[in-house]
């Protein structure tokens, strides 16, 4: 497993790769080129504190599960002006730390979008900033249950995984520590994509009182239902995992 990442020597090499390859850094629906993903791509989200600063990862592997609630937790943290960018590779490797700290004002959504070229090059007019905003809600509502259910499930084996250190022989103290520490990590990752999500649904109402005062549209119609109902995800979801997941049978451990 490897620790949370950090600018090494190969840095500027990795971003010289990416000017070379230019617009073959992003694939399909501006997702990342398959050739420059690996398997552990967001293996470092939950790995930091508020600070960037490491908080005593587990050496443990990831399984499944926890990959993929990393996979389905990124997209939800990163800022949506930050995709389809040339930079953006780096970022989905956790080299941008600071990129995810900017959700934390709600006006800089806002501010992007108004800044001519910054989202698309077409983002020029009132109805494709509409658009924008209504694709990136959209977005947003439709990655929550699949996030939330893997979330569950993760949820649920690490409530397993903790009641059965008591039963475990011989159990080491290292054993413990990268056992309690990926639980930690787990939840860390679930509480940031919680956090994200209201400082998103934040942004996109700051962003749509400033388009309905300044461009009126009938869109904002859309917009506003749009994000009434992700804003109702996003209160259901922030004390419960997904409503259809079923807990598993317990562990071989579990008494």
């Amino acid at each position: 497993m490897r620790a949370s990442p950090r600018l090494s020597p190969l840095f500027p090499a990795f971003c010289l790769a990416l000017l070379l390859a230019g617009c073959g850094v992003n694939g399909d629906f501006g997702e990342v080129n398959p050739s420059l993903v690996r398997d552990d791509i967001h293996d470092w989200v939950g790995r930091d504190d508020a600070k960037g600063r490491p908080i005593s990862p587990s050496s443990f592997e990831l399984t499944d599960d926890e990959r993929q609630l990393r996979d389905l937790g990124y997209p939800l943290l990163e800022p949506p002006y930050n995709r389809q960018k040339a930079h953006s590779v780096l970022s989905e490797y956790g080299m941008t730390p600071w990129i995810l700290k900017q959700s934390a004002n709600p006006a800089a959504y806002y501010d992007h979008m108004m800044e001519r070229g910054v989202f698309s090059q077409n983002v020029r007019s009132p109805s494709s900033r509409y658009a924008v905003l209504i694709d990136d809600i959209r977005n947003d509502s439709e990655r929550l249950p699949q996030f939330f259910a893997t979330a569950g499930r993760v949820v649920d084996m690490d409530i397993k995984r903790k009641k059965s250190l008591a039963f475990i022989r011989s159990l080491t103290q290292a054993e413990r520590t990268n056992t309690l520490n990926r639980i930690r990590e787990n939840d860390r990752v679930i509480m940031l994509v919680r956090t994200s999500l209201e400082r998103r649904v934040a942004s996109y109402r700051y962003a749509l009182e400033r388009l309905v005062i300044s461009s009126p549209s009938n869109d904002a119609v859309t917009a506003e239902q749009m994000l009434n109902q992700l804003a109702t995800q996003v209160g259901y979801f922030q004390n419960r995992t997904a409503p259809t997941y079923q807990r598993g049978p317990s562990l071989a451990y579990q008494r």
